[in-house]
């Protein structure tokens, strides 16, 4: 889960898929001063992600 603070409210939920704005909003935050607590890395130069497959 990325929870940015200020404000408090989840930006992505586990199993959520990620698009350029969510991950826009959230390195623009950061450089603006939020904190992004519970991310894996927290100065958010790269994020953990799963690869769905996909059928042919």
């Amino acid at each position: 889960m990325l929870t940015p603070y200020p404000p408090g409210i989840p930006a992505a939920l586990p199993g959520e898929r990620l698009n350029e704005d969510v991950v826009e909003y959230l390195r623009t935050g950061h450089a603006g001063g939020m904190l992004v607590p519970d991310s894996a890395d927290p100065e958010l130069r790269s994020v953990r992600v799963t690869v769905e497959e996909t059928s042919r």
